[in-house]
């Protein structure tokens, strides 16, 4: 989940390793620290904090080679000692990832000399680098790796020397004009080049300021592809909002509207899905589909369950993706793993465990090239562009809509859905990005009712079939951002359990759309009211009924009813980040939290 940048070329290193460093603090920001060759020794310098506090620090460095490392941490305290790089003689190591035999590998190494000063796994890579190094950083590297039990995106330098190297964890590299970029993430380097080659597992690449040389774990030379990414560097600033949350949630219209584009056709009602690679008769034949997920990844796949079911009548299981890995999948069916950065380590460990079970696999995904995409039999993109912000936005609203997308297509091969119906169904959903702009322009009536809650420690979303998942959304964003204790139900289940919370102190967000649970919604909505709690609905413009339940309203569009949680999901996004702000919370960087989750 740690940022890792490199670079190796003409101009001088030290302010392109921050700006990329500050390009990818959104993967970690416990700690920050750069490595730099000043053409007689490596400098280190690091500290806890984020990049605005490294800089504070930085003595002026002259050197055109460095590594930047900016932490998520997950094996020793947030401090300046356990910051990278680390170091050993003249090797320096910034890493992504965990280091299973990290004890074995420790005690062998303190009893042949080494000694170590952090609480750190990676240290342990820089002795073993340290140890085998003979004039040649690639080879060190390559066999200090076949040591290493675990995953890892690696980038390290000795003088002149940069070697960088992946498994389980991503890593690009950058090609430019007399200059070679290294970075977790390619919003890093897109303001130096948008040429890049992904790094497969277990590949390592030796980078010289006018070549890159690919090696596999035999070094044998890989000649790989390099990738043109059509991205704007606009799209990973904040383009004058206060938070990259508050930007991304009004880029939603435009990210909906850009999964769709090319892909669907009203007036025909046709729906042309680039990458999906199952013929017309497995789709028919097909009796079963898992649907594989972590965080708001897994709410968007429970959401992706009604829809299947409404649309297909197939049976749907949605499963926790660290849960799934340890379970046993039937061979034949289908398994969509849904992942906004195509890396998260859940995920793609219960990818594989699905392949090996001899199942079909699709993946839903933001990020052409990330290891996902290459390993699944079809892939469906989202077309978001960057996503910074660590709560997801629209990212998810576009695998809604790529959901919606599967689960039209599917239901109209296998003969559930008729003509009609799909023109009409497509002719609304093509609709929704105009509607959610309707709601981003009421924004402030949102702000305002956010704002009566900025004080509360307790929180509850609830919702009925297509909403219940949208109120699992809303619950977790709330978690993310603002630090109040929230929970997301189905509204049924609260007399169950949860109605012994309910009191006058805690509000609750009842998502009421009209549907064909509105009548229960409402009676469910009465059991809150009788407890004193303060009720704010969600609800369609054209409900006259719901306010006299209720002690406020917010409306949304009104629109076919399996279309309604895209756009209750906007007023959730917005209510969760006008409390976050009330109260002063660091929105875009929450506390213990990072963008990718690349580590199990």
């Amino acid at each position: 989940m740690c940022g890792i940048v490199a670079y190796n070329g003409i101009r001088q290193t030290v302010p392109i390793l921050i700006d990329s460093l500050k390009r990818l603090e959104y993967r970690g920001y416990d700690s920050a620290g750069i490595a730099v060759f000043n053409g007689n020794a490596v400098e280190v310098h690091k500290d806890k904090g984020r990049i605005v506090d490294l800089e504070k620090i930085l003595p002026a460095i002259s050197g055109t080679i460095g590594i930047g490392h900016t932490r998520w941490a997950t094996q020793g305290r947030p401090n300046k000692v356990n910051a990278h790089p680390h170091t050993s003689g003249r090797i320096a190591v910034v890493h992504n990832g965990i280091i299973e035999n990290y004890q074995q590998l420790r005690d062998w190494l303190t009893k042949s000399g080494y000694v170590f000063i952090s609480e750190t796994d990676t240290e342990v890579l820089a002795h073993l680098i340290n140890h085998y190094y003979d004039n040649n950083l690639t080879d060190a590297v390559m066999t200090a790796l076949k040591d290493i039990k675990g995953s890892y995106a690696v980038a390290v330098i000795c003088g002149s020397e940069l070697v960088a190297a992946r498994k389980d964890s991503p890593l690009v590299i950058g090609i430019g004009e007399g200059e070679n970029f290294v970075a977790s993430d390619i919003p890093a380097i897109l303001n130096y080049t948008r040429k890049v080659i992904f790094l497969d597992d277990l590949e390592v690449a030796s980078i010289a300021q006018d070549h890159v040389s690919i090696f596999d774990t035999h070094k044998n030379a890989v000649q790989k592809t390099i990738h043109l990414i059509d991205l704007d560097i606009r799209d990973a600033e904040k383009s004058g909002y206060e938070h990259f949350m508050l930007k991304e949630i009004h880029e939603q219209p435009r990210a909906f509207h850009e999964t769709l584009a090319g892909r669907i056709s009203e007036l025909e009602g046709i729906i042309k899905l680039d990458g999906l690679n199952l013929t017309e008769d497995e789709i028919k034949n097909m009796s079963r589909i898992n649907m594989i997920a972590c965080g708001t990844s897994f709410n968007a796949g429970l959401l992706g369950k009604y829809l299947f079911e409404q649309s297909t009548y197939t049976h749907i299981d949605v499963e926790i993706a660290s849960e799934f890995r340890y379970a046993h999948s039937s061979p034949g069916s289908l398994v969509i793993v849904i992942s906004q950065s195509g890396e998260t380590a859940d995920t793609l460990a219960a990818l594989r465990e699905a392949k090996s079970s001899g199942c079909m696999t699709l993946a839903i995904t933001n990020v052409m090239g990330s290891t996902i995409t290459r390993e699944v039999d079809s892939v469906v993109y989202t077309r978001s562009g960057p996503e910074i912000g660590v709560a997801a936005t629209k990212t998810f609203i576009s695998q809604l809509c790529v959901l919606y997308l599967l689960s039209l297509y599917f239901g109209k091969v296998q003969g559930k859905i008729n003509s009609d119906r799909m023109k009409r169904m497509l002719a609304s959903l093509k609709q929704i990005p105009a509607q959610m702009t309707r709601i981003l322009n009421n924004k402030e009536l949102i702000k305002n009712y956010a704002q009566k809650f900025a004080s509360s420690n307790d929180f509850f979303f609830i919702g009925r079939t297509f909403n219940y998942p949208i109120a699992l959304e809303g619950a977790l964003k709330l978690k993310e951002i603002s630090y109040i204790h929230a929970e997301g139900y189905p509204a049924g289940e609260l007399k169950h359990g949860p109605l012994a919370l309910i009191t006058k102190d805690v509000p609750v967000i009842a998502i009421a759309t009209k549907g064909a649970t509105y009548d229960k919604m409402v009676n469910n909505v009465k059991e809150v009211k009788a407890r004193d709690a303060y009720v704010l609905a969600i609800a369609d413009e054209k409900d006259n009924e719901i306010e006299k339940y209720v002690d406020a309203v917010i409306r949304v569009p009104a629109t076919e009813e399996m279309f309604s949680p895209m756009l209750s999901t906007v007023v959730v996004q917005l209510i969760s980040y006008y409390i976050a702000k009330a109260r002063n919370c660091p929105i875009d960087q929450p506390r213990n939290l990072a963008k990718s989750v690349t580590v199990e």
